[in-house]
């Protein structure tokens, strides 16, 4: 199994913001302050499992993988990471813009962009590179539980070189709502979210900020540990 503690490199909205606010009372947890919070008013009589279709993305916080979770590398520290998240914030760069909408990708319900972004995907790319001298080698446990039989040759590269398959031309920007749905019950959940969405009034969204998170331990969640907003 992996080592710990692990941490990841995150897009986070900013604590407070209706983003935020939406994301972590759907997931009954607050990644920035490390504490539960109430599901919205109605939830659970809506869907009454609504707390088990949310495992998974809880332990996880709302957010959206810029360098997927990693046990640091021999000789490296949480100091020199965070410190390689502020370099790596005060970049200039074009900071991207995209139209946030709920739907569903590859069989969970997340925030996703409208459209495609070149300077969103270049952003990934970046910091999959920039990041990578910090993560310790895939275990041969963790690279087993990412199935890879069931990836394509082109991610199974990707996880050997850069410890997740989902990088490059295979990323796919995603603020998670719900763990894996089946096909049934996607339509309405995906409906009822769409319209707890436009009622936030969020309109286009800026990937303004990387957010370092860690996790301690296997049983614990995910918790932001420093944030950047990155320089234009």
């Amino acid at each position: 199994m992996a080592n710990y503690p692990r941490y990841a490199i995150y897009y986070t909205a900013a604590a407070g913001s209706a983003l935020d606010r939406f994301g972590a009372t759907l997931l009954g947890y607050d990644a920035h302050g490390g504490d539960d919070v109430p599901f919205p008013d109605g939830m659970i009589q809506t869907i009454p499992d609504w707390r088990d279709l949310t495992h998974d993305p809880r332990k996880y916080g709302f957010h959206a993988t810029l360098k997927a979770p990693m046990a640091l590398a021999d000789g490296k520290a949480a100091t020199q990471l965070a410190a390689a998240c502020e370099l790596f914030a005060d970049l200039a760069r074009p900071v991207p813009v995209i139209q946030p909408v709920v739907d569903s990708i590859s069989g969970f319900i997340a925030v996703i962009p409208a459209e495609p972004s070149a300077e969103l995907e270049l952003l990934a790319a970046e910091a999959t590179k920039a990041f990578d001298p910090f993560r310790a080698p895939i275990s041969p446990e963790d690279r087993a539980r990412r199935n890879p039989d069931k990836l394509t040759p082109q991610q199974r590269d990707y996880l050997d070189r850069w410890g997740y398959p989902y990088v490059f031309e295979e990323f796919r920007f995603h603020m998670t709502l719900t763990g894996r749905l089946p096909a049934e019950r996607r339509e309405p959940v995906v409906a009822m979210l769409r319209e707890r969405f436009a009622a936030t009034g969020i309109g286009p969204l800026a990937i303004d900020a990387i957010a370092l998170c860690r996790q301690d331990n296997p049983n614990s969640r995910f918790r932001i540990i420093g944030r950047w907003p990155l320089q234009v």
